[in-house]
């Protein structure tokens, strides 16, 4: 369990350092930050949001907002009670409604729509929507996965019903369960090698995202956004490695390296993150993850193989 809990909060940590990280140079082109960075490599804040230094953005708060829900009443609902499915998805819309109303420093056009309809509408889901192939279900479903551990069934439920609250997309759905899945795999102690295999794999099951040869394309649609990842990831075992050169690609820099990061620290474990990015975090944000990890995990262990 302690080397599962490393993992875990690598994991949620590595998404806040990547976020953190990103955001100073979200938007920027490549040749952008060569110029006014050299290579950017420190977390300083800044950016078009304007942030502090160590504040990380919605990629970030918006997997706390998933996670907090889960944490109040998704165990009742994950165990099968009457009503639990619906019951759960109606606590994380009103975690993501409080979020929105917490005016976050950024939010996506499709999470606020989706959001909003929510809020207006009383849906737990929309149609399906040509728009709405971005990246914002992906970046904040890091809390399902750890929440459904040991559950192939909670875990693709748990992780589509809560991206359909703002997302309907097959692209966006083939992401979020794709990087879920290997996730948890990292999670379950695969090596570098092994998620080279599964990538190589993956996509070629699924070929829209098919990174090789990179288009060098980091947008916040979601297939630029998975390629990305799966290039950079891959390409580079070692975290800092990985991370910097993600951000370094800019355009949506904020989810890449969010991505990374969590998928990267959840390969190497929290305890070997890089200490200076982990000192550059927000200590209150750095709290809220270890306590969320600690208790999702739990969570996940009282389920068991318990279905959704």
């Amino acid at each position: 369990m302690r080397e599962l809990f490393d993992k875990a909060l690598g994991a949620y940590l590595g998404l806040a350092i990547g976020d953190a990280l990103g955001a100073t140079v979200e938007f920027m082109r490549p040749r952008e930050i060569a110029a006014q960075y050299g290579v950017h490599r420190e977390i300083i804040g800044g950016g078009w949001l304007k942030l502090a230094r160590g504040q990380v953005t919605d990629d970030t708060t918006m997997s706390l907002a998933l996670g907090s829900a889960l944490l109040k009443g998704g165990e009742h609902a994950l165990r099968g009670h009457t009503g639990g499915d619906e019951a759960l998805l109606r606590s994380i819309g009103q975690a993501f409604v409080q979020w929105l109303q917490g005016k976050p420093v950024d939010c996506g056009n499709t999470c606020r729509r989706g959001i909003l309809r929510f809020l207006h509408e009383d849906t737990l889901a929309g149609p399906y929507n040509p728009g709405d192939a971005g990246n914002g279900a992906l970046m904040r479903n890091l809390p399902a996965v750890l929440a459904t551990l040991g559950s192939d069934s909670a875990f693709q439920r748990l992780s589509l019903a809560q991206a359909h609250l703002t997302h309907r997309h097959l692209l966006s759905d083939a992401a979020v369960l794709g990087i879920g899945q290997l996730l948890r795999r990292l999670l379950g102690g695969s090596d570098h090698r092994e998620c080279q295999r599964w990538a190589e794999q993956w996509t070629a099951e699924n070929p829209a995202f098919r990174f090789t040869p990179y288009r060098g394309c980091a947008t916040a649609y979601v297939v630029d956004t998975v390629q990305t990842v799966l290039h950079f990831l891959t390409l580079h075992e070692d975290f800092e490695a990985a991370l910097v050169a993600t951000v370094n690609q800019g355009d949506d820099a904020d989810t890449t390296g969010a991505l990374v990061g969590m998928l990267a620290g959840a390969r190497c474990g929290a305890s070997k993150l890089p200490q200076r990015w982990l000192h550059r975090l927000q200590p209150a944000i750095v709290q809220a993850i270890t306590d969320q990890t600690s208790g999702l995990l739990a969570m996940a262990e009282g389920l068991g193989a318990l279905q959704l």
